[in-house]
């Protein structure tokens, strides 16, 4: 049997404030610690980390661990990987989360590769569950389903781990909701000794100058979004999108369809291969709703679905469904708000 402690989520930090991501996966990583009746424990590696603790462990971090030295003020892959390895060696945990981000996607896969584990990238839901060998017969307990899109978005795959620890897994951000458990909650913080975990010669590569360009659309924080896809017919028509959007206080998004012809940019892509997001209010206009897309809006409070098939996929997802043009149907819509919201 292998020997296996608790949960550990590795927090990244960005000029002092944890990312959305490592708060959404201290919020599931709580709720699996319930369920496995065991500790969730944060790692935060940079510098000048004083107040760090009160953004962690109210979302119920029962313990952080923190390296903070100068040296590690920005990402570097060998000290950051260095300190998560020996950390990983001597505690021992049974699961280890990591945000599916350029950082995750760096670091967690070479932790994964020096303790032997395995990991799952961009996951979309984590769930505990049993499994059956197939040829042996055997049962194993309580082990991470780590679930994602696979072979192109067409299936969604279910992985286990069960001979190997700790179960890995890197996670999509905006896939999973964040909650604070308690802003009084108690933890324990330890400080790492860096010097113990890092060697002199992990710092031979050197930062000379630093520049990240923020992003020019963010979708992902508006609580109303109208996306368009390929059945908008247009760019000129996603013109509409962008007055319903204005008239609602919302952002415009869209179908990965919709941008591979050009009708809007990248950055506003939803689904699979672009964004998650999971707004108030979510009017899909002209969305056949394949699966890659659903992936990254399902969560949606409420969704409205604007197309003139009644048959499409979005359709079953729904709130609510309004059969028709989308050219006819949101000038209809923006007037009647207008009209009625003064």
């Amino acid at each position: 049997m292998i020997k296996v402690n608790n949960i550990f989520v590795y927090c990244e930090i960005e000029e002092g404030i944890v990312a959305d991501v490592s708060l959404e996966l201290l919020t599931k990583g709580r709720d699996l610690a319930n369920q496995l009746k065991c500790e969730l424990e944060a790692v935060a590696i940079g510098h000048d980390l004083k107040e760090i603790d009160k953004q962690i462990i109210p979302y119920g971090a029962d313990k952080l661990y923190i390296a903070d030295d100068e040296r590690l003020v920005h990402y570097l892959t060998l000290p950051y990987s260095s300190i998560l390895i020996k950390l990983f060696q001597q505690e021992k945990p049974q699961i280890a989360l990591f945000g599916a981000t350029t950082t995750g996607r760096d670091l967690g896969p070479r932790v994964s590769s020096a303790l032997v584990s395995g990991l799952t990238a961009d996951c979309t839901s984590l769930v505990i569950g049993d499994y059956e060998a197939p040829r042996t017969k055997k049962t194993y307990k309580n082990l991470l389903y780590q679930i994602r899109p696979a072979f192109g978005g067409n299936i969604i795959a279910t992985i286990v781990n069960p001979d190997h620890r700790p179960q890995m897994a890197t996670v999509r951000e905006g896939v999973m909701k964040k909650q604070i458990v308690d802003k009084n909650y108690s933890g324990q913080v330890i400080q790492l000794n860096v010097n113990e975990y890092v060697n002199s010669t992990d710092f031979v590569v050197k930062i000379i100058e630093r520049h990240i360009e923020a992003n020019k659309i963010d979708i992902k924080k508006s609580p109303i979004i109208v996306a368009g896809g390929y059945g908008v017919g247009s760019k000129e028509n996603f013109k509409l999108l962008y007055q319903l959007a204005d008239v609602l206080g919302g952002e415009v998004g869209a179908s990965r369809a919709a941008v591979d012809a050009g009708y809007v940019d990248h950055d506003r892509q939803v689904g699979q291969t672009g964004v998650t997001v999971r707004p108030k209010l979510y009017i899909a206009c002209g969305i056949s709703g394949q699966v890659q897309h659903r992936a990254g809006m399902e969560e949606s409070v409420i969704i409205i679905s604007i197309n003139t098939d009644p048959s499409a996929p979005i359709n079953a997802i729904a709130d609510y469904v309004i059969t028709g043009d989308v050219t006819e149907v949101i000038p209809k819509m923006i007037k009647y708000y207008k009209k009625n919201s003064k």
